[in-house]
């Protein structure tokens, strides 16, 4: 018997390719006369009056790589319909005309009963058109047909195939669909239905209290099937009997497995028949195999709505049945094919983001420390939003200021939010981001006050402390309480081009106090330091007191520099290691050049209250510029800053003598030639945090560090002229291999 071929509808034949008036099927036509393995046997058109929208080129073809006999059922001539449309955006689509034509994956969509539709390529449309050649497709026909004909053509690194075409109708299930299925305090509803523009729609199945009575609720039966093999993507299912049936084909039973679920919520009292819901969502989970050998590749979900209710169904399959308005379970199960033609609704189903599923997605392995965010501002906000997205961290984030009306050019905050605090909001927009599968806590406080539980509670509770204060304050405090966990301190200028991020080590040995020093003397000695703060951005008033002013800065360089920090304080904490980094980015060219800075220790100086910090850079520093002065002393000023709010001295660095000093193997007296414009050129550098606070000098070989009774008289005029604004005057002497620290009297004395 020969073989039977589908007819296509609405055709006209064409009587030659004069006939043909799609460009592309012209050209394909040119093509097909080229090449040996195909054999032109009609042409066709569609409409039969007026421009045509779709032109046909009926062929038949012979695959020299098709096995004889094959057990897929594809043959050695097979018929096509090459279907040209005449949008030229969309793709040349073949139809296998053979009416026994198997149905094998890697097959397009189609209506029950018409002919298979080839799918040639992984890739959209758009991208395959920009290489797309006549010559090139056809061959891909033959090439599908043949790797199909010897099982090859599903990748083995592609996943399996789905059972069913996708649906334009989704369900998206809690975070924790299967803990609130458990709870009995629980029911379900579908709400917040979203329409798309391709007329499907998502909805939600959400938990609800079940005493809340003015929502309807809407019962679900939750199967797990066992594992079936992949094969071919079928059309979904639209009644509970054609559902039956296509996993009745897969060795898969589901009435008995629905059957057993719904009377497993039937007891000895029975349901009442007004209790029951008015519709069901039955949700199957479906493991996946490769080969019938082989492991589950994954789980497939699918829901199913029903619009009779559980117990219904129960009723229909011959599970259930009624008693005096009671549902009850029937002990021998009644044969019945009502249920057959029980109208489902198919829908895809989806899962919100818990924290394991967004850091999955985001390419992130570890959940991250318990942590803690000073500052809710713009630059915290963003990073509170790239973090919690990725499922990075578990935070509590602490601020007291509120969210005003210019917050909102650069900052993560609604027009909603104004007013309200800004912890608080940053929580509320996480929550809006993620449910409650992962929180941010607020805490509107003010971390500079450590004599606040809520606040000692909240660090001391932590593994990570991330400072995005932007001020001085909170930094140099937290340096100086020893029982509190790592930190890391990230600002970006003034200017918006550059960003600095400041990461102490794991034990702490090395604080920000000293790493923002260090930092400071990276800017006024290394050349990037001149047009690091350089360009400060202008200043405006935003309300009526005179601290409210803010920068302008563009909203994108702070989402830009947010972006590195997320990443690169994920980096840090995967270290022990301290960290000095800085980005410095060209705004025009878009470039970007990154400088770290070596650490060194701190040593520290006690006189009463005040202490005076000092790194071993600074020391080294020192010891050079002694031994190239030798066999005479040396000298010059020091450089740093004061923080009388934590009683604090910190040296930043010294400056070398001036060419017009005076030394000699036993004496040093310090010039001032060029020294006035080092000064303020480390003060513009740093803008106006370092300035100048003492002297230094060097002894000879044979010479402790401790002070001469030269020193002390030139001291004294060191300590009168600062005392003038009541400020300590620093002298540090460095020897061979010791250094002294001296501090002029005044109000801590």
């Amino acid at each position: 018997m020969g073989n039977l071929y589908h007819d296509l509808p609405d055709v006209v034949a064409v009587d030659n390719v004069d006939g043909l008036t799609i460009p592309r099927a012209r050209t394909l036509f040119g093509a097909i006369q080229r090449q040996r393995d195909y054999s032109l046997i009609q042409l066709l058109r569609h409409p039969v009056e007026g421009a045509p929208t779709i032109e046909y080129l009926i062929v038949e073809v012979v695959c020299d790589g098709v096995p004889a006999k094959n057990t897929v059922g594809i043959h050695y001539r097979e018929h096509l319909a090459l279907c040209v449309h005449g949008d030229p955006k969309r793709l040349i689509e073949v139809l296998a005309l053979r009416q026994d034509f198997p149905v094998l994956m890697h097959q397009n969509l189609g209506m029950p009963g018409a002919p298979a539709s080839l799918c040639l390529y992984f890739e959209p449309a758009s991208v395959t058109m920009r290489t797309w050649t006549p010559a090139a497709f056809l061959r891909r026909i033959q090439w599908w047909l043949e790797k199909s004909a010897r099982g090859e053509l599903h990748p083995a690194d592609q996943p399996v195939e789905r059972l069913f075409f996708a649906s334009i109708y989704e369900l998206v299930l809690p975070w924790n669909w299967a803990e609130l299925g458990k709870n009995p305090a629980f029911r379900f509803a579908l709400i917040q239905q979203s329409e798309h523009p391709n007329r499907g729609f998502t909805c939600f199945l959400e938990a609800i209290p079940k005493d809340m009575p003015k929502v309807k609720g809407i019962a679900h039966v939750e199967l797990t099937l066992p594992a079936v093999i992949h094969g071919i993507i079928e059309h979904a299912p639209v009644t509970l009997g054609q559902l039956a049936d296509m996993l009745k084909r897969r060795k898969v039973d589901l009435i008995e497995a629905l059957c057993v679920a719904i009377q497993d919520r039937v007891d000895g009292n029975g349901v009442d028949v007004s209790t029951s819901d008015n519709y069901a969502v039955i949700l199957l989970h479906l493991p996946v195999c490769r080969t019938t050998d082989a492991e589950p590749d994954t789980v497939l979900h699918y829901a199913f709505i029903s619009l009779a209710s559980v117990f219904e169904l129960g009723k229909a399959i011959g599970s259930l049945f009624v008693l005096d308005k009671k549902y009850y379970k029937d002990v021998i199960p009644q044969q019945t094919t009502a249920w057959r033609d029980q109208p489902i609704f198919p829908m895809d189903v989806l899962m919100r983001n818990d924290g394991a599923a967004a850091r999955r997605q985001s390419g992130i392995t570890e959940e991250g420390p318990a942590s803690v965010l000073i500052g809710a501002g713009s630059l915290g906000s963003a990073l509170l939003n790239l973090w919690g997205r990725s499922g990075w961290g578990r935070w509590t984030v602490i601020d007291k200021d509120h969210i005003k009306p210019h917050n909102l050019s650069r900052h993560s905050a609604y027009m909603q939010h104004i007013g309200a605090p800004k912890a608080a909001v940053v929580a509320e927009l996480h929550t809006a981001a993620m449910g409650r599968a992962t929180e941010i806590v607020p805490l509107v406080a003010d971390a500079t006050d450590l004599t606040q539980e809520s606040v000692t509670n909240t660090l001391s509770a932590a593994t990570l402390v991330v400072d995005a204060s932007t001020t001085l304050e909170y930094p140099r405090i937290a340096s100086t309480v020893d029982a509190l966990p790592r930190h890391v301190s990230v600002f970006v200028a003034p200017n918006g081009r550059s960003a600095v991020l400041l990461a102490e080590d794991a034990g702490r040995t090395q604080r920000l106090r000293t790493l923002e020093a260090q930092y400071y003397r990276a800017l006024i000695q290394e050349d990037w330091g001149k047009t690091h703060l350089s360009g400060h951005a202008n200043t405006f008033w935003s309300g009526a007191g005179c601290r409210d002013i803010s920068v302008v800065m563009p909203y994108s360089r702070i989402l830009g520099h947010a972006s590195t920090f997320a990443e690169q304080i994920q980096c840090v904490v995967a270290h022990e290691n301290a960290l000095i980094r800085i980005w410095q980015r060209d705004p025009v060219l878009g470039s970007v050049e990154v400088h770290d800075v070596a650490i060194f220790p701190e040593h520290r100086f006690t006189f009463g209250e005040l202490d005076l910090f000092i790194d071993e850079g600074v020391k080294q520093q020192l010891q050079v510029l002694r031994q190239r002065a030798l066999p005479n002393e040396t000298g010059g000023v020091l450089l740093g800053y004061h923080d009388f709010n934590i009683n604090a001295v910190v040296i930043v660095a010294g400056l070398p003598a001036p060419p017009d000093s005076k030394a000699g193997p036993d004496f040093f007296k310090r010039g001032i030639a060029g020294l006035p414009e080092k000064v303020n050129d480390a003060s513009t550098r740093t803008a106006g945090m370092v300035g100048y606070v003492g002297e230094w000098h060097s002894h000879p070989p044979g010479h402790s560090a401790l002070p001469s009774q030269q020193d002390w008289v030139q001291f004294l005029h060191v300590a009168f002229d600062m005392n003038h604004d009541d400020m300590p005057a620093i002298q540090l002497i460095i020897g061979e291999r010791e250094m002294s620290v001296t501090k002029s009297g005044n109000q801590w004395n």
